[in-house]
């Protein structure tokens, strides 16, 4: 079942609910992509609402899932070395105050920082909980509206289009894919 299905005919309040809901177990898992919550959003409560609950959604699911990393890292504490291969999010993890909020600010802004990783090395990190909800809120907004006008341009393409899109998009990962493997094969 799809989520614009599992919000159709609701009231708007429970759509909303659940929308949120799917949004936080996203943010939970960490490696899921958020982008569908934010098409259905859009789709199903009009841009503006749709912008709005995919900001909150996003926002609560950054801040819960902060705080149950840093719950589970504290109980691994002594087993955790580094974030090999992530310069940034290796620097995160000793920083504290207004460098740490900064931070993840910035990384927040970097359309390609994997946000699963970024809260995960935040909440390794010092930075206060309250100081990472602001820093990561802040940094999610542009990253959303341009999702969500994307999202909103796509929606409004005649259907031919719309599948040439997915079609280069599948292609493109697909191209990636096998590009990287080779990579590693050579290595």
């Amino acid at each position: 079942m799809s989520l614009l299905e599992a919000l159709s005919g609701q009231p708007f309040w429970i759509a909303a609910i659940i929308s949120l809901a799917v949004s936080i177990v996203i943010a939970i898992a960490g490696i899921i992509p958020s982008a569908f919550v934010t098409a259905a959003n859009i789709v199903f409560f009009g841009f503006f609402w749709g912008l709005v609950l995919s900001t909150l959604g996003e926002a609560l699911g950054a801040v819960l899932s902060f705080i149950l990393y840093r719950k589970g890292l504290k109980s691994l504490s002594g087993k955790i070395g580094s974030i090999k291969g992530f310069k940034l999010l290796e620097k995160l993890k000793g920083t504290k105050g207004i460098e740490a909020f900064v931070l993840v600010l910035v990384l927040r802004l970097f359309p390609f920082a994997p946000s699963g990783l970024v809260t995960l090395a935040a909440s390794y990190s010092k930075i206060g909980t309250w100081a990472f909800a602001a820093s990561s809120t802040i940094g999610k907004i542009p990253a959303l509206l341009i999702e969500a006008y994307s999202v909103h341009t796509v929606i409004g393409w005649e259907t031919q289009y719309q599948l040439a899109a997915a079609i280069f998009a599948a292609a493109t990962g697909i191209c990636y894919y096998y590009w990287t493997t080779k990579r590693k094969k050579r290595r």
